[in-house]
């Protein structure tokens, strides 16, 4: 299907989203395991629980708006996971994977993040108003998932140089 209207724009976009969060409930249980900090293992399994919700919006807006998700994938996402999935390969479990983890995660928020910004600004050229309503609900969830690994990566950051201050 060719995008040639803000309403086929509005469904790739949804649709690709859709993939995003579809890959991050497979990639998060991985991270979780990974994680050795209990803040950042919590937040990795509850970002999980958010994320079936958002998926469970998403589709809430395809019904309120009437229209059919195409089968796509997000494959700026497809390449976030896999270079998290690198990450746990390659860093030997402990505060350098944690780090990297947090990292890896911040990267794909962020990229939610933009992807929600840009739907709720299409949604509201569209008239789309209950969508507008659910993808906010998302996106504050996502960017209260960015400041939770922001104060989690300080607090790493923090402890880190204390450990190195005493030693």
């Amino acid at each position: 299907m060719v995008t040639k209207t803000l309403q086929d724009l509005f469904i790739h976009s949804l649709s690709d989203i859709y993939s995003a969060e579809k890959q991050m409930t497979k990639s998060l249980p991985k991270m979780a395991r990974a994680a050795t900090n209990p803040g950042l293992k919590s937040a990795f399994e509850t970002h999980l629980q958010e994320t079936q919700g958002q998926i469970e919006r998403i589709d809430q807006v395809v019904e309120a708006c009437g229209i059919k998700l195409k089968r796509i994938k997000c494959v700026a996402m497809e390449g976030l996971v896999e270079e998290g999935q690198e990450q746990i390969d390659e860093i030997e479990k402990g505060p350098v994977l944690d780090t990297a983890l947090i990292a890896a995660a911040q990267k794909a928020e962020h990229y939610e993040i933009a992807s929600y910004g840009s739907l709720i600004a299409l949604a509201k050229q569209l008239g789309e108003t209950s969508a507008v309503t659910l993808l906010g609900e998302t996106l504050k969830e996502e960017k209260a998932t960015d400041e939770k690994l922001s104060l989690l990566a300080e607090e790493k950051v923090a402890a880190e140089a204390l450990r190195r201050q005493s030693a």
